[in-house]
């Protein structure tokens, strides 16, 4: 009735004001709209569910590292092409795309920091770079941090996002499982402090090499972990999986991730724990 009385006033009804693009986003999980910019002041954190949204490597080393300054090292190195690999288009290809898209030479990034005035080691995988695969330079990038780590004698940090080893190096990629694990058994022999922080995903090749092999796992909310996905591993055991499989929750209850932390509290809680170690 409101509206005839404005059109018998010779009043126009107002046209409809157009909301830009770019401004919300939806979460993924429980279909909440959100203000991006206040979803960025939460640590791209949904306020309404706690779901984590996946955010980039710079992103983490703001959050984690102090002063968000990283001295990074072996900026320089990039894959090749040893098999002369092509899908649906060539290898070299597609790091280019992916290097326009992330800026970044490779999925790992890696150097020296500080967290809570603590030096270490550190190391983050960007998924936005070819799903953060491991490829011959990531597993050689962990490497040279882990090696770095024991000739500083320094503790050292992981920050895993990846999909796994990349099909696109094949047996070379998965060499890399090997490499890193085994130096990271040296950092062992030395007493050295090595803490996994595991995001989402963290799965396959990754996660059953150098992800999972820290003195103390840390991992975010409800992240996707894993060595293979859900439906390969049904069709393995032929079986139902459980409810919550898969996530840092059910990790947590069987004894393979030791702590499960929100972003806001992930510096507070790898510093305490570097503590306890050193």
């Amino acid at each position: 009735m409101e509206w005839f009385k404005k059109v018998r006033l010779g009043l126009k009804p107002q046209k409809k004001r157009e909301i830009p693009d770019g401004l919300w986003t939806k979460c993924e999980s429980c279909g909440e709209i959100i203000y991006k910019k206040e979803l960025e002041k939460n640590l791209s954190v949904c306020p309404q569910c706690g779901y984590h949204f996946r955010i980039s490597s710079q992103d983490y080393i703001g959050i984690i590292l102090d002063e968000r300054r990283l001295e990074e090292h072996d900026a320089d190195l990039q894959p090749q092409d040893p098999l002369n690999f092509r899908d649906s288009k060539k290898y070299p290809d597609r790091v280019k795309a992916a290097q326009k898209k992330t800026n970044l030479k490779e999925a790992a990034i890696t150097g020296l920091g500080q967290i809570d005035q603590i030096p270490v080691s550190f190391t983050i995988l960007d998924f936005r770079f070819i799903g953060g695969s491991m490829g011959s330079v990531v597993g050689e990038k962990v490497a040279r941090s882990i090696e770095r780590a024991i000739h500083r004698k320094l503790p050292l940090v992981i920050v895993s996002a990846s999909g796994g080893a990349r099909m696109q190096e094949g047996i070379l990629s998965l060499m890399q499982m090997a490499k890193t694990s085994a130096l990271l058994g040296v950092l062992g022999d030395h007493s050295l402090p090595y803490i996994s922080v595991l995001t989402n995903p963290t799965t396959a090749g990754v996660m059953a090499s150098f992800a999972s092999l820290g003195d103390i796992v840390i991992a975010e909310p409800k992240a996707l972990l894993g060595f293979a996905g859900p439906r390969v591993i049904k069709q393995t055991i032929g079986e139902d999986l459980p409810p919550g499989f898969q996530t840092s929750e059910f990790f947590l209850e069987h004894g393979f991730v030791d702590i499960v932390t929100p972003r806001s509290q992930l510096k507070r809680t790898i510093a305490l724990c570097l503590r306890h170690l050193l």
